[in-house]
């Protein structure tokens, strides 16, 4: 054996020795697989999924956050939504995919369909999204890392309905927060 094989078998078993380790702590962490979801010593992630296949993180009802929607349609033609939320705040954008109670982001959605990520409690709804009619206009609460905040097994939302017509434009305020 040249002393040239016997180096670098050494030096191969030294590094596999040195990083072994730290991969194997990136992989405890769920840091090695983007995309999934953490352990976290806030409340437990469930099985269960709501309907866009996000993991649903139950928290106790003394604990957990809360959010009423309130829509107002506004002088050219769309809506004002406002969030009254409850121990909950939302956390800007670029804030590390971590659980944290109390804290995340606001999806909006109208008639099921995400129409817009909040990081704020107010938000312009245009005209051209809610054509005539009666729509539901949902606000639910996920934690940083993409989980659904929880009560009871159901995600933590408030729904508001609004009326589109030709005439006139109605809308209810507020709504009651479903937990």
């Amino acid at each position: 054996m040249s002393w040239k094989k016997w180096t670098r078998g050494r030096l191969t078993a030294l590094v596999v020795c040195v990083l072994l380790p730290w991969g194997a702590a990136a992989c405890a962490t769920g840091e090695a697989h983007e995309g999934t979801v953490s352990p976290s010593p806030v409340g437990s992630v469930l099985d269960s999924t709501d309907e866009t296949g996000r993991n649903l993180r139950e928290v106790p009802a003394e604990d957990a956050p809360a959010v009423a929607v309130e829509v107002a349609p506004d002088s050219a033609g769309g809506w004002d939504v406002r969030l009254r939320l409850r121990h909950f705040r939302c956390s800007p954008p670029g804030t590390r995919p971590a659980a944290a109670l109390g804290r995340g982001i606001v999806h909006l959605y109208v008639d099921g369909h995400r129409v817009a990520r909040l990081h704020t409690p107010s938000y312009h709804l245009a005209a051209d999204r809610v054509p005539h009619g009666t729509h539901q206009i949902t606000a639910r609460l996920y934690a940083d890392d993409g989980t659904v905040w929880a009560v009871h097994g159901k995600p933590i939302e408030s729904t508001a309905d609004i009326t589109v017509s030709d005439a006139e434009t109605t809308g209810t305020t507020p709504a009651t927060p479903a937990a």
